[in-house]
């Protein structure tokens, strides 16, 4: 297997932004690309020199027009891929509420969703890992301690 360097590699970052009131979470559309139509995490691609948190919020101000007032921000995993090539950090952002959003020209729509009711199509690796038992497991329990603060 070929190792590719740092420079070829491609590190992403996603939040799942979790209103405590409703334990509802934020999902942008797509609206071009090889996602359009999906439901995705707000997020993206981190600039060279950006550790993924600081890409993350610099992704947040651009798709979602704000940096929203976390009260809790949790790495909750880290993707890669089989050839090394693709990381996706995904971290769990609790917020007091919901909010309104002003999307980018990348998105055609948002919203706020339970988890075990999701808008279809949603992007596949969003769907995978929502489907992950550990994963759910480590949400599950965030949200049963957000509910008790």
């Amino acid at each position: 297997m070929e190792i590719r360097t740092i420079k070829e590699r491609i590190e992403c970052s996603g939040a799942i932004i979790c209103a405590k009131d409703t334990a509802r979470i934020l999902l942008l559309q797509k609206t071009d690309g090889k996602h359009s139509g999906r439901w995705v995490l707000p997020g993206g691609t981190n600039n060279e020199g950006e550790n993924p948190f600081q890409g993350l919020q610099r992704e947040l101000q651009e798709e979602i027009g704000t940096l929203p007032n976390f009260t809790k921000v949790i790495p909750l995993e880290k993707f890669v891929s089989k050839d090394m090539v693709f990381m996706f950090n995904t971290y769990f952002c609790i917020v007091e509420q919901e909010f309104l959003i002003t999307t980018c020209q990348e998105h055609s729509g948002w919203g706020w969703f339970q988890l075990d009711r999701l808008p279809k199509p949603t992007h596949q690796g969003l769907e995978q890992s929502i489907r992950n038992k550990n994963t759910q497991l480590k949400i599950q329990t965030i949200i049963e301690v957000m509910r008790e603060l």
